[in-house]
């Protein structure tokens, strides 16, 4: 044994209360933006982590013989390792961090000094849409405040409606014939077209069709291109909706979407070794550049880093400006929420399996490699959930544990590791991360992308590119019944054998050290489990257009009386106010700074608050104008632990 303990229980929990008190009174304390204690922390966590999976691998793991319970081990034990390399790589890559905000700003002011300015192609690629999803992009871009732009939809489903659409609002339509290599070969028909004109643009600046850039988005982009070697720049997704998860626990103002820590704390840190990637919107990249390596690559599904990739070979680099110049809508069910996480899982292996790929082969640096292992690796981490949900039960049903160990030691050294851990990384996330909440974010993709990787091996190209629907009727409750069956299953099993074993009539009279490690362990399971159950009972949303919360002096009229009021949140549907007057007036209106009167009437009883909007077709392109020209903050962009558990146990017992 290359371990031991001499403590008893007592001097454990000790030790772990004093390790989570001194973790969460640094955090406290310090400033994850300030190098030295960014590294301090690091240091510390990457001590921890090495110490428990060294002891995990020398110390745990029964000699390997071909009988279930040897295997169960071995299997947990490689998941579980994977999750912790993961884990470890993370800590590595977060040590550095940058921000080009100073670099933009300068380059906005040298782009407002300027006579001759760099010309710029929007294309908005578009597939299947509604038009009320794509107008907000494609009136938010013409609205630019950019001197040199054209504007071109994209449209992959060659509709009538978006074409007249195009023509009525003044911008480009292109489509095509078929719809090969889907997003890549929409791009590329729009390239090969836009190539072909007499005046061709210096940059391409590329939006989902559900994207809406505010205002001054290339003025804060187009100066970062003074690098001659960047090729990309690259901004955040936001969305101004509240995603699934979000939305089906009513945590939307106290917890944020699973990607915010991704593009606000894990892409600037890679961008300070030059490994950012292109995340397909709300991106421009030089046209010189993609025209260099024969277009937009189609060799895998994510198309988006697959460009970085190849720029990446040539000594181009992605640049991450880490600010919020554009929003959009974020997949607004659980069905399309695993579709997008499943097409990224299969992409990103994909473009490791390519002949020129970055896992083996291609001209890349290590630290590029390495880079793009540990984004393999987060995908290769999901099974390890699986294991952990599934543990307790197969040991109450089996007698079988996962975890062949002194349980005294693994509460030394495992739960001061986690303690330590959801620390470190609420801390360096600036509260992006909770504990528990955002184990559900990870456990609701675990079983689809543990079969997608599993189906990757036996065969890993030739599946369809899914696009992700958006703006569909969701008036009505909807169950995700597979997943909803496997997390109360996970539920139902955990808590089952947590009752078994305490009230049954077989009950000991005194619990072993392993039992109460499992029994603390189902209760875990339990808990991620029904909260996961929860997200797949997806809550009404009503209406077609999202309201965006706004702070404006209005005016309301009614029976010819004006009344002052505060408007609180706008759409192009309706309106809502802080306070209401008369209402049930013939000549009922609702004035709203820089667009003017608009029709309106009561949507509710007689004292609602929120009035139907009747506006005309250059008020409601207005509307648009208004509500995107900055970039709504309509759902939390920070997380609250406490708020966040008061509004799960409301969601739980309503």
């Amino acid at each position: 044994m290359f371990f031991s303990s001499d403590d008893d229980l007592f001097s454990v929990l000790t030790f772990d209360l004093v390790i989570a008190a001194c973790a969460m009174l640094f955090a406290m304390l310090a400033n994850p933006k300030k190098p030295f204690e960014r590294a301090a922390f690091s240091l510390l966590m990457l001590l921890s982590l090495g110490l428990y999976l060294s002891w995990r691998a020398l110390d745990t793991l029964p000699p390997f013989e071909f009988s279930a319970e040897v295997l169960w081990n071995y299997v947990y034990f490689l998941f579980e390792a994977v999750s912790v390399l993961y884990a470890i790589g993370s800590i590595l890559i977060l040590l550095r961090t940058t921000d080009w905000k100073r670099e933009a700003d300068l380059g906005e002011k040298e782009l407002a000094a300027k006579a001759d300015i760099p010309s710029v192609d929007v294309f908005i690629c578009t597939y299947n849409e509604p038009l009320n999803v794509l107008e907000k992009s494609v009136i938010s871009a013409q609205a630019m405040n950019y001197r040199r732009l054209r504007v071109f939809v994209c449209d992959d489903t060659r509709r009538q409606e978006v074409r007249d659409y195009c023509a009525r609002v003044g911008v480009n339509y292109l489509t095509r014939p078929d719809n090969k290599h889907a997003k890549a070969g929409n791009l590329n028909n729009a390239l090969n077209h836009t190539n072909a004109l007499a005046e061709t643009s210096d940059f391409i600046m590329v939006l989902d069709a559900d994207f809406a850039p505010q205002a001054n988005f290339l003025n804060r982009v187009i100066g970062l291109f003074k690098d001659g070697k960047v090729a990309v720049v690259q901004t955040p997704q936001f969305y101004f909706n509240s995603d699934p998860i979000q939305h089906n626990l009513g945590i939307r103002r106290s917890f944020v979407d699973d990607q915010r820590v991704f593009f606000d704390t894990f892409q600037p840190a890679k961008d300070a070794v030059g490994c950012a990637f292109c995340v397909g919107t709300s991106f421009v990249v030089r046209r010189a550049a993609v025209n260099e390596i024969g277009g937009f690559p189609h060799d895998a599904l994510s198309e988006d880093m697959l460009l970085t990739y190849r720029l990446m070979e040539r000594g181009y680099v992605t640049r991450w400006l880490n600010e919020k110049l554009s929003v959009g809508l974020s997949a607004e069910g659980i069905p399309e929420y695993i579709t997008q996480r499943t097409r990224w899982c299969l992409g990103t292996i994909q473009i490791g399996l390519l002949r020129n790929g970055p896992l083996w082969r291609g001209n890349f640096t290590l630290i590029q490699r390495l880079h793009y292992l540990h984004g393999l690796f987060c995908w290769l981490s999901k099974p390890f959930i699986l294991c952990l949900l599934l543990a307790p039960s197969v040991y109450w049903l089996t007698g079988v544990s996962a975890l062949q160990a002194d349980e005294l030691l693994f509460m030394k050294y495992g739960l001061s590791s986690l303690f330590l851990f959801w620390t470190y990384s609420t801390w360096i996330s600036e509260r992006r991360t909770l504990p528990l909440f955002t184990e559900v974010t990870h456990a609701l993709t675990a079983v689809p992308i543990t079969i997608t990787l599993f189906q990757a091996i036996r065969k890993p190209f030739g599946r369809p590119f899914k696009v992700t629907e958006k703006g569909g009727d969701r008036s009505a409750i909807r169950v995700h019944r597979p997943t909803a069956l496997f997390f109360g299953f996970v539920a139902a099993m955990s808590g089952l054998s947590v009752v078994r074993v305490v009230y049954g009539w077989d009950a000991p009279v005194e619990f072993s050290a392993r039992e109460c490690l499992n029994l603390v362990w189902s209760s875990v399971a339990m808990i991620i489990a029904f909260t996961s159950l929860l997200c797949c009972i997806e809550l009404p949303r009503f209406g077609q257009e999202e309201p965006i919360e706004v702070r404006l002096r209005g005016r309301h009229r009614a029976n010819g009386h004006i009344a002052d009021v505060t408007i609180t949140a706008v759409s192009t549907e309706g309106v809502t106010l802080a306070e209401h007057g008369p209402t049930g007036a013939e000549d009922e209106a609702v004035f709203i700074p820089e667009i003017g009167w608009i029709s309106s009437s009561v949507r509710a009883a007689p004292s609602s608050t929120a009035f139907c909007l009747m506006p005309t077709p250059e008020q409601h392109n207005a509307i648009l104008r208004l509500l995107f020209r900055s970039a709504p903050d309509n759902v939390a962009e920070r997380g609250d632990l406490r708020k966040s558990m008061q509004m799960l146990l409301w969601r739980a017992f309503s």
